[in-house]
């Protein structure tokens, strides 16, 4: 069967209209989870505007979505520049009136022991998270969703939720945006706007694959379910839960894992030091 990243269509359950009328914004929208996600809404009836570094990836996923009759904008944009998510978020409502719907799916890390990532480790690793995603939710609540009272927010979160070795600093970060969803679905329940975090165990996505084989088939066995995850499987659960159908559906963390949190992490910990 033809996998998501052989560029096969991802189809949709939901209904064409599902999503009619809304315009969604999608960050990391060249590659993986985002393309899915950004195929999804547009297959579900959504405008999107996807936006994230490489220029040629994100006109790649705009021919894609239009060569299935969606429409769709490619805005090249780095969420840590407040400048460019500035005119990012301006440009997607000048061009449409509206952003209804942010998927904010652009984040990264690098591995390394907790003993050795330094303070500017960190911090890279928190700019583009955290405040990254922090300076686009906020522009986009304030421009849009507060005003026009209402929208739906998911951030991209780590399964197993417990933490994973050598990445402390991006789980940190993730775990963060599961309570900054949390938050902002309490906070901002007053004008109509729900927030959740998706954490996804490991997805067959370009992002995993550059970790390398051993690393993929490690991953590959902390999951019960005995496979990676494909990217479509996440991105039709972000338009399921943008749509009317998951509108009781806010404040919390849904978890797309296969089971990965459950199990935990299926690998022996770490041997004593000498």
């Amino acid at each position: 069967m033809e996998s998501e990243r052989d560029g096969a269509s991802p189809g949709t359950v939901l209904r064409a209209d599902a999503n009619a009328g809304k315009v969604a914004l999608v960050t990391g929208g060249g590659t993986g989870i985002g393309r899915a996600a950004a195929r999804a809404l547009a297959a579900s009836g959504a405008r999107v505007a996807i936006a994230g570094r490489r220029a040629e990836l994100l006109a790649t996923v705009r021919g894609e979505i239009e060569a299935e009759g969606g429409e769709c904008v490619a805005m090249p944009c780095d969420i840590r520049e407040p400048d460019e998510v500035e005119g990012l978020v301006g440009g997607v409502i000048d061009r449409w009136g509206a952003i209804d719907v942010l998927i904010a799916n652009a984040g990264g890390q690098f591995g390394a022991p907790a003993e050795e990532i330094s303070l500017k480790g960190w911090r890279a690793v928190e700019r583009l998270n955290l405040e990254g995603n922090w300076e686009l939710t906020s522009r986009v609540a304030r421009e849009s969703m507060i005003p026009r009272r209402g929208g739906f927010i998911a951030y991209m979160g780590f399964s197993p939720r417990r933490g994973i070795p050598g990445y402390a600093h991006a789980c940190a970060m993730r775990a963060a945006l599961e309570n900054l969803a949390s938050s902002l679905a309490i906070e901002w329940s007053r004008y109509g706007i729900r927030s959740v975090c998706l954490s996804c165990g490991p997805i067959d996505t370009e992002g995993l694959a550059g970790y390398g084989a051993e690393e993929v088939e490690q991953s590959r066995r902390s999951v019960p379910l005995g496979r990676l995850g494909r990217p479509e499987e996440v991105g039709e659960t972000v338009a399921f839960l943008a749509s009317p159908s998951g509108a009781f559906i806010t404040g919390t963390t849904i978890v797309v894992d296969g089971g990965t949190d459950a199990w935990g992490i299926a690998e022996p910990p770490p041997a004593p030091a000498p």
